[in-house]
């Protein structure tokens, strides 16, 4: 068995613990699978989280922190607000490479898991999403690129609403469910809907 540093070997066990929860459901996956899956004895797993639960808790907080990352750093290419938000409506975090496992994890803590703890953990992950994206469209708004008809904080909540359904649905496998028969996409929609024609300001 390989000694890693701990926090090497902590993020090791969250990626084990994702592959499993994601084809096993938080039930079916039990600590005794990621410890042999990740080649520790389960106690090594107790060192780094004092539970499942925990270890479920975890994986939903990590996956918020690198979505919030992966946003920053996308949205870091330019100070257009406009070209910000239309950055922002192409990453959807559920059907990227990056956090497609991470969020269909917590799919199932919604619809499989009756635990206070696991929802509340939810619920902090898309208000922190929901908050990073307000922001955007303020600045989008005060920029006269996004119509101020609606808040900031309801739009929000509205793309929050659209890309949680849209990656269930890509999930689901269910065909189509992205594009009309012309090919214009559902983030394509959203964008002509949100920024202001005719106001946009500014370059890269």
């Amino acid at each position: 068995m390989a000694r890693l540093p701990a926090a090497q070997r902590r993020e090791q066990l969250l990626d084990v613990a994702a592959e499993l929860f994601a084809t096993k459901g938080y039930a079916g996956a039990t600590t005794a699978q990621i410890a042999k899956e990740a080649g520790v004895t389960e106690p090594i797993i107790y060192r780094h989280f004092k539970s499942k639960r925990d270890l479920f808790v975890a994986l939903i907080e990590r996956t918020g922190k690198q979505t919030l990352e992966q946003w920053e750093s996308d949205l870091s290419k330019s100070e257009n607000p406009a070209i910000r938000l239309a950055r922002l409506l192409a990453e959807n975090p559920m059907v990227s490479a990056e956090g497609r496992v991470g969020y269909r994890v917590m799919l199932q803590s919604v619809s499989d898991i009756d635990d206070e703890l696991i929802h509340s953990a939810v619920s902090e992950h898309m208000i922190a999403l929901h908050g990073f994206i307000t922001k955007e469209i303020v600045r989008a708004q005060e920029n006269r690129q996004v119509d101020n008809r609606f808040s900031a904080d309801v739009l929000a909540w509205v793309l929050v609403n659209i890309g949680m359904g849209y990656g269930v649905l890509e999930a689901m496998g269910v065909p189509g469910h992205g594009r009309d028969a012309d090919g214009v996409s559902v983030r394509e929609v959203l964008a002509r809907i949100l920024v202001t024609p005719g106001l946009k300001r500014g370059g890269e």
